[in-house]
């Protein structure tokens, strides 16, 4: 407990302790993402418009957990690399649709072989019952306080 009995023991927060592992978790993925000349934030674009192509700026920037300033950013930087294309003029509202190019399509073969290498030594001390109870706790974390957020 803190010496004054207010605030959180950090010693037994699992909000703290699951932070912590986010930090090692994105420090582990950009340490093998930076040969490859990407971010965390990098791959996770081409990731998402791999499983869903035609986001747009916002979508893909709640999907990456970024502002839509940095996302915006990111893919004026993927754009000039070759890896995505984006039309010049919004098909429909104002939307610009992002998809992956040939060229995205093999960096993101490459760089999901390198994040999956992390979630392994990640997951590496666990048996697969073990592996598949955390997924289900850590998921139902996640829809509690989204329930909570949206008053359910």
């Amino acid at each position: 407990m803190s010496q004054d009995g207010a605030g959180v023991d950090l010693e037994t927060s699992l909000g703290y302790l699951l932070k912590e592992a986010s930090s090692v978790l994105r420090a582990a993925m950009e340490e093998v993402l930076r040969p490859l000349g990407m971010t965390v934030t990098h791959y996770s674009c081409l990731e998402l418009l791999a499983q869903r192509p035609g986001l747009s700026n916002s979508e893909l920037a709640r999907g990456a957990f970024v502002t839509r300033q940095s996302m915006n950013v990111v893919l004026q930087g993927l754009e000039k690399e070759g890896y995505v294309t984006r039309p010049a003029e919004a098909p429909v509202g104002k939307v610009l649709p992002t998809r992956l190019t040939p060229r995205g399509r093999r960096r993101l073969e490459k760089a999901s072989a390198a994040v999956r290498s992390v979630e392994i030594k990640m997951l590496s001390g666990m048996t697969g019952p073990e592996q598949s109870e955390a997924f289900r706790i850590l998921k139902s974390m996640i829809h509690s306080l989204r329930d909570a957020d949206h008053g359910a």
